[in-house]
């Protein structure tokens, strides 16, 4: 429906009302015997069958192996191949303690000789030797 709104009055400004409408539909259901029934019978059979395939199955053998060896950070080994073996490195951080020498300082000895004049008294000991001898006769000793 189309308004013209010259056809409004001017005075009455009174709302348009414009109903707005829904069908519903109803439905009704009605279970009707037909007097048609089904029966089903199931039976399984069971042949047997032989199955001979080959199957794959890998067994693994993990050993250990000590190396103790230190490498430099940049030379970390990688996982590797060695024939039909991978061999997988187990690396470990140690703490390596160096000891070395460090100079701490010097010590500087210098020898200045010098003479100087030195003066005292002292008591000397002095021993005397006298020598006597007997001549063959034996009358008067020597000197």
């Amino acid at each position: 429906m189309t308004i013209d709104p010259s056809q409004l009055n001017q005075e009455q400004q009174e709302p348009i009302v414009v109903p707005v409408y829904q069908e519903e539909a109803w439905v009704e259901k009605h279970a009707v015997d037909t007097g048609r029934g089904v029966r089903i019978h199931k039976t399984v059979a069971e042949h047997p069958v032989r199955i001979d395939e080959r199957l794959l199955r890998d067994d693994v053998e993990v050993s250990h192996v000590p190396v103790d060896r230190i490498v430099p950070l940049d030379q970390a080994p990688a996982t590797r191949y060695e024939g039909d073996t991978l061999v997988v490195p187990i690396l470990e951080e140690v703490l390596v303690v160096e000891r070395r020498l460090r100079i701490k300082e010097e010590l500087r000895i210098t020898r200045h000789r010098r003479e100087e004049h030195h003066a005292e008294t002292v008591l000397l000991k002095s021993e005397q030797i006298s020598v006597e001898r007997f001549d063959e006769h034996g009358d008067k000793p020597s000197t």
